[in-house]
């Protein structure tokens, strides 16, 4: 079987392309949508407005200019676009296993099937920890699916399910995650298409007021002469409040080092930004700054994952009340004083001696009260039972039958003597 790539065996929802060389977004069907959102109307203007212009001014070349300016300006904000979807927007690579070394053992009472409550060690790991940036401490989160502490300014996201280095946000006009890498061209694609939409909306205007001129009309005349350029100066004009509110909304994180989750998120917390390095340097690492090289390599062979011996598990104190796992010796010789105990009891009177008792109270007392030889006889009885309940006890700390089969013989031989006697007296 022919090893796989990396790509092939990825477990993100990212979709590759020309065998792992370009990797998109989930959603990046929606990069069509943005696509014809600005050919389309580029190529109206070209077709109904600049090709009219060309011949309205004085210098024959400046007319070819504007066409120029909006075919290179628009075939630049599209390699923008692709370069900020079809990129590793800082994607970090998630762990095979959990780290060992942030690993901690936990003591957790479970119940087992008897009801007792056994102390046994857990795998723990901290929902966070805390890491040193410009000399002041944050939090960082352990991420699960990840299985790694995320880096400062990461986030996971929950769509192209990875965790994004300096997560910005997830845009689904361009089908993928704005992070560390891609940024700059995500500012760049936004800006441009802010200036592309003022050009068209600019150039279209100044086509109405030529139509105007030429025609001694009025600006409705006008329009009717040219309803193209009245459909673009509508269209610019709603698009300029979403590319161009976005370029100004942009242009202050990159003045202040924020994110765009970051400010949404922490927007009511006061604590000082440890990132903001001051305006000018803020730009400065955007815009000027090297890109850092991609840490996924996603036409490398997959390497396959070798099975980890289970981790070390803490050996706890042995609990001097368990069963057969402890040591046996001194349980054995409780059991063995148990049953040294109760052959005591059981020949603490012979018959003899009972006997002798009982005629001496039945010749010197009324012959009626005999409640004192049953009480005799019961103390007798009780015996048994208690060797009983010693036997079960024994057996059940010990697990040996050894002393159980003793002091049921003795138990025996008790009852046989009782029985004995209590005929005697009633003869």
């Amino acid at each position: 079987m022919a090893a796989k790539r990396v790509y092939q065996d990825w477990r993100g929802s990212n979709k590759f392309i020309c065998g792992g060389r370009l990797v998109f977004g989930p959603d990046a069907r929606s990069l069509f949508v943005t696509l014809l959102l600005i050919i389309v109307p580029v190529i109206i203007f070209c077709v109904c407005v600049a090709s009219h212009l060309r011949h309205e001014f004085s210098s024959y070349n400046s007319g070819y200019a504007i066409l120029a300016v909006a075919i290179l300006f628009t075939i630049h904000v599209l390699v923008v676009l692709f370069l900020t979807s079809s990129g590793d927007p800082g994607i970090v690579p998630r762990n095979s296993h959990p780290p060992e070394e942030e690993l901690r053992y936990d003591s957790s009472v479970s119940a087992d099937v008897g009801g007792a409550g056994r102390q046994t060690p857990t795998l723990q790991f901290p929902r966070t920890k805390e890491v040193i940036v410009n000399g002041i401490g944050i939090k960082v989160k352990y991420c699960e699916t990840c299985m790694l502490y995320r880096p400062p300014r990461c986030s996971h996201c929950s769509i192209c399910n990875n965790c994004v280095e300096r997560f910005d946000h997830h845009c689904p006009w361009v089908g993928q995650c704005i992070g560390l890498r891609n940024y700059r061209y995500f500012f760049m694609f936004v800006s441009s298409a802010t200036i592309l939409c003022i050009y068209v909306f600019s150039l279209s205007a100044l086509y109405i007021k030529v139509l105007m001129d030429n025609y001694d009309g009025t600006v409705w005349k006008a329009m009717k002469e040219s309803p193209a350029s009245v459909i673009l100066m509508a269209y610019c004009f709603i698009s300029l409040w979403f590319v161009g509110g976005l370029s100004g909304f942009h242009l202050y994180l990159i003045g202040t080092n924020q994110t765009t989750y970051e400010n949404f998120r922490y927007r009511a917390d006061s604590r000082i930004n440890v990132f903001n390095r001051g305006c000018l340097n803020n730009f400065l690492e955007v815009f000027c700054s090297k890109v850092k090289p991609s840490r996924n390599n996603f036409r490398a062979f997959a390497r396959e994952e070798v099975p980890r011996p289970l981790a070390p598990i803490i050996a706890r104190p042995r609990d001097p009340d368990d069963g057969l796992d402890g040591d046996r010796r001194p349980k054995v010789e409780d059991d063995l004083g148990i049953g040294e105990d109760l052959l005591k009891i059981s020949q603490r009177r012979n018959i003899e001696e009972l006997d002798e008792e009982i005629r001496g109270r039945g010749s010197n007392g009324p012959p009626h009260h005999t409640s004192e030889p049953d009480s005799i006889l019961s103390s007798d009885h009780r015996a048994p039972t208690i060797r009983s309940d010693a036997r079960h006890s024994s057996w059940e700390r010990s697990g040996n039958w050894d002393i159980g089969q003793e002091v049921l013989a003795n138990s025996n031989v008790t009852e046989s003597r009782n029985y004995v006697t209590s005929k005697e007296m009633r003869q």
